[in-house]
Order: C-alpha cells, then sequence, then structure tokens
C-alpha cells in the first residue's frame, strides 16, 4: 500500500544517499589518510634510527600514550574531567545524545549507573525538544499572524479597530490565511544559521579555532552527531572563565532545541516530496492498481502543485458528516477527518492546519475515538508533535 511504498522509497532513497555520501567522502579523505599514514611511518623509522630504539619497544610506548589519551591525559594542563563543571557538561551530552566521547567512565558502577541515568535522561530531554517545537511553532505562527494583520491594516482590508478572536466574521482575508510551513522552515533555518554564526565567533576568539572548525562544531554539537574531534570548554583556565561556560551552555542548549525542530519541519516536507514521487509512480495499466491509485488521489494531503489544481475549488469549513465513510469535511486545506482519526499521520497539511489554527486563536479540541487505541497517535520522537499539529476535531 501507500505507506510500505512510502517506506521502501525513503529506504532506497537513504541508501543512495548514503552510499553518494560515502563516495564523496571516500574520495576527499582517503588521499589525506594515505599521505598522514606516510609521513607518521616515514616519522617513526627516523626517530628509531637516529635514538637507537627498537621499533616494537617504540610501538609499545605509543601504545601506552594511547591509553593515557584515552583516559584523558595531555601533556598539556586541561581541565578536570570530573570535577562538577566537568561532570556536569559529561551529563549534559549524555542526555541530549551529543556524546562527545571524551570524557567516559572508567568504573563498572559509573558504567552502570550511566546505563540507568542515560535511559531516563534522554527519554526526558527528548520531551524537552518536542515541547519546545510546540512552543516555537505556537510563537511563530502569532507572530506571522500579527505581521499579516499589519499588512493588512496598511492596506486598508482590515478594520483599524479589529482585535483578533476565536471568532472573525465578516473578514474574509483573515479567515482564508493560513501561515505557510515554508516560511516556518526559512525562519528556524535562519534562526539556526544566526545562531551558529555567533556561537562560531565566540568559539574563535576563545578557543583559537579557525571559523570553518567553529561552524564545523557547532553544526556537529547542535545536530547531537558529536563527533568529538572538536570540544570546547576543555582547557584548564579561560579569561572570563564563568562568563564563558554560561555562554557555552546557552549556545548548545539553544542551538540543539532549533536545529531538532528544523529538522522536525524538514522531515514533514521530505515525506511530502515522497508522495508526489509515488504519485508520479502510480500504475494505471492494471485495473486493480488504477482503482486503487483514484481512491488515493482523492486524498487530501498537499503535495506539490496541489494548490493550483485546487484553488477553484469551494470550501466549506463547517461541514459534517454522520461517519468517516461518507463523504469529505472540506476545509482549507481539503483535510480526510477519516484519514486524520485513522492513521493521524504527519503531513504539510496538518502542520498548515494547525498554524493557521494557533494563529487565529481556535481552541484545539480532541476527538475522542473508541476504535482508536492508547498507540493510534504513533509512537517515538514525532509523537508529541503529531499529536500537537493533527487537527482531530470533530465538532468543527
Amino acid at each position: 500500500n501507500e505507506d510500505n511504498g512510502r517506506f521502501l522509497l525513503l529506504a532506497a532513497l537513504i541508501a543512495a544517499y548514503l552510499s553518494a555520501g560515502a563516495t564523496v567522502f571516500s574520495a576527499l579523505e582517503s588521499p589525506s589518510e594515505a599521505a598522514a599514514q606516510l609521513r607518521w611511518n616515514r616519522t617513526l623509522h627516523n626517530f628509531s634510527r637516529i635514538f637507537n630504539i627498537s621499533l616494537p619497544e617504540l610501538r609499545a610506548f605509543l601504545r601506552s600514550y594511547e591509553a593515557a589519551m584515552a583516559a584523558g591525559i595531555r601533556v598539556d594542563a586541561l581541565r578536570p574531567r570530573w570535577d562538577f563543571p566537568g561532570a556536569f557538561y559529561f551529563v549534559g551530552t549524555v542526555v541530549s545524545t551529543i556524546g562527545f566521547g571524551m570524557t567516559t567512565p572508567a568504573t563498572v558502577a559509573g558504567k552502570v549507573f550511566l546505563i540507568v541515568y542515560g535511559l531516563f535522561g534522554c527519554a526526558g530531554t527528548i520531551l524537552f525538544f518536542n515541547l519546545f517545537l510546540e512552543r516555537i511553532i505556537s510563537l511563530l505562527a502569532f507572530i506571522m499572524k500579527a505581521c499579516h494583520e499589519r499588512q493588512l491594516r496598511r492596506s486598508g482590508l482590515l478594520p483599524p479597530n479589529f482585535r483578533r478572536g476565536p471568532a472573525m466574521p465578516g473578514v474574509g482575508s483573515l479567515v482564508g490565511w493560513k501561515p505557510s510551513v515554508y516560511h516556518v522552515m526559512l525562519i528556524l533555518g535562519i534562526f539556526a544559521i544566526t545562531l551558529s554564526c555567533c556561537a562560531s565567533a565566540m568559539y574563535t576568539a576563545v578557543e583559537g579555532w579557525n571559523y570553518v572548525d567553529s561552524l564545523y562544531y557547532c553544526f556537529v554539537t547542535f545536530s547531537t552527531i558529536g563527533f568529538g574531534d572538536l570540544v570546547s570548554s576543555q582547557n584548564a583556565a579561560y579569561q572570563n572563565q564563568g562568563l564563558y561556560r554560561f555562554g557555552n551552555f546557552i549556545f548548545i542548549l539553544m542551538g540543539v532545541c532549533c536545529i531538532y525542530s528544523l529538522f522536525n519541519v524538514i522531515s514533514i516536507v521530505i515525506k511530502q516530496v515522497l508522495n508526489w514521487v509515488l504519485k508520479k509512480f502510480e500504475c494505471r495499466c492494471c485495473p486493480k492498481c488504477h482503482k486503487s491509485s483514484t481512491r488515493l488521489g482523492r486524498r487530501n494531503a498537499i503535495t506539490p502543485g496541489a494548490r493550483l489544481r485546487r484553488h477553484n475549488i469551494s470550501m466549506d469549513a463547517d461541514g459534517q458528516y454522520d461517519s468517516d465513510t461518507e463523504g469529505r469535511r472540506l476545509s482549507g486545506e481539503m483535510i480526510s477527518m477519516r484519514e486524520l482519526t485513522a492513521s493521524n499521520k504527519v503531513s504539510l497539511a496538518i502542520l498548515q492546519k494547525q498554524l493557521s489554527e494557533t494563529a487565529n486563536g481556535y481552541p484545539r479540541n480532541v476527538c475522542v475515538n473508541t476504535r482508536q487505541n492508547g498507540f493510534s497517535a504513533g509512537v517515538g520522537a514525532l509523537a508529541i508533535m503529531n499529536n500537537r499539529l493533527a487537527e482531530t476535531s470533530d465538532s468543527r
């Protein structure tokens, strides 16, 4: 069916994306790695010959040095890894799933406690990220609504004494208006870039990295990839150390929240692209497939180009039906009530509907469906956002 087709198509695209990335990185980094290995072998042999040290003894010494590095021992003085600020930095990277790897528990008790601690800590942090996504979407919706009202007042299409409320009779320009999910994605992207640029300027000045390395560190950290090749706030002392640690914490927290929200919004757009690709691949030869594609074509998910094809359709925002199988509830996005209550899938149309309702001040009611169980709204990282964005009200 369509869900399986979307899943398989996404799996194939991800596999192709991984293969392409592996090819590019292999071409870029492999020559540098081979050249570095050649230089290291030459240096090792020269050192062994000049100081009359056998290669096995020298390699044994280097293995001990690698073990010391893994334990956090450095030639230059570094900050203590397990004092309270260092331990707080460690648990922050654990619960946010960044996991730099520069600090790891060495005792058995520490490793066991980390498993229990990370289980609840990671779950709570992911919940925090989802709640942040809810708040930022509501904030952006209200801001875009206010900007739209201001634009209408300037053009004379809105009365000067108009006040925002749940009901807006006679103001057709506001009833038909809805914030665009692409604008939300653009705003989140601009905010993430601005935040990364400001954080990179701080890291360049304090850590001594070049600006490109600082941008690289910001993306790796904010996206929770966390390679650990660059880690901030690791020197023994800094100028204005307390202020820098606080700024580092704020930048990482806001950066992770913003990038997480951006990833979730981008994933909705990616899903719509997959729906569009599946629609292009529909089989029209077999009558059975053609019948199925015709039924799927009536589903009210917004796909690229759908707005141009549907701009002349009459909308009835208050239409109701006695059952999910009779007719279709018409709204500004042509959302199928049966589809929403049955599968509750996150889509571009659902996000636009929630943005519109949040901006217009409509109350969010919950539809009670006896056929649904506790897992019908979905599980996983997108479940909370799904419940927030999906329109489940059957009263309007």
